[in-house]
């Protein structure tokens, strides 16, 4: 049987940590939370669950990852955002992978929590994520705040059953505020990489949006919340797209 690191960023987590932290007990053989200054209750929380704790200057999701990463002290790692938790089917899962690691990584998928309600459909379910892997195979990529697992050329990647539980926003408020602060970083790594905005993208782009999630994705199926969500992804594209072309004209977008 392999053993196994789960690594965990964290900034201002006390909500959250601790029920991501039960999920992994059992499961892992060591917890690293690489926490970027709390000034909450993160650190005692985390210290009650015996996690190696290391504090490291944020500069962006991908590089803190990376960080984390490195850290672990065994090859195979379970990565996880201080918001999710694995269910009892993902528990299952892993445990039988620990004992024939045969893959060089495996994703499962990721089901959302929104304001208490959990979401099936609106683009946000299934959510596949690789988050299960040997990390002399792969690696944080994507560009922030959407970061990705990029494995190398060759490697073998396998689906186990069960959810990733992700406890997204509190409330529509949380979810608008998030939106504002990822679509800044959004445009800012898209403007650095040399992507460009247009009048036609700031339009166009939203109302596309929308149509893919709320029809093509069936959104409605996830009622009024569903409704909620595919206008506020809607949101994303519109305020991503005029913050990119205010970048290209010039203009601050903080």
């Amino acid at each position: 049987m392999i053993k196994l690191s789960a690594v965990i960023i964290t900034f201002n987590e006390e909500h959250n940590i601790e029920r991501c932290l039960k999920s992994l007990e059992g499961i892992v053989d060591e917890i690293v939370v690489v926490d970027s200054f709390s000034t909450d209750k993160t650190q005692e929380i985390c210290q009650k669950h015996n996690v190696r704790w290391i504090q490291n200057k944020f500069i962006g999701h991908i590089e803190q990852k990376n960080f984390a990463l490195k850290a672990a002290k065994y090859d195979h790692v379970l990565s996880l955002d201080a918001d999710e938790a694995l269910d009892k089917q993902l528990k299952i899962e892993i445990l039988k992978v620990k004992e024939d690691f045969k893959a060089d990584g495996y994703y499962f998928n990721r089901l959302t929590n929104y304001v208490d309600k959990w979401v099936y459909h609106s683009g946000w379910y299934p959510d596949s994520k690789l988050r299960l892997f040997n990390k002399n195979k792969g690696t944080w990529s994507g560009t922030n705040p959407h970061d990705i697992i990029k494995m190398q050329d060759g490697s073998i990647i396998k689906k186990i059953n069960g959810d990733l539980l992700h406890y997204s926003y509190d409330s529509i408020s949380d979810h608008v505020n998030q939106t504002n602060k990822f679509t800044t970083i959004a445009a800012k790594a898209a403007f650095k990489e040399g992507k460009r905005s247009s009048n036609f993208k700031i339009v166009s782009r939203p109302i596309l949006k929308f149509i893919k999630d709320y029809f093509l994705k069936r959104g409605f199926l996830d009622g009024r919340y569903g409704f909620i969500i595919c206008c506020i992804n809607s949101l994303s594209a519109l305020l991503k797209y005029s913050k990119l072309k205010d970048l290209q004209d010039g203009r601050s977008i903080d």
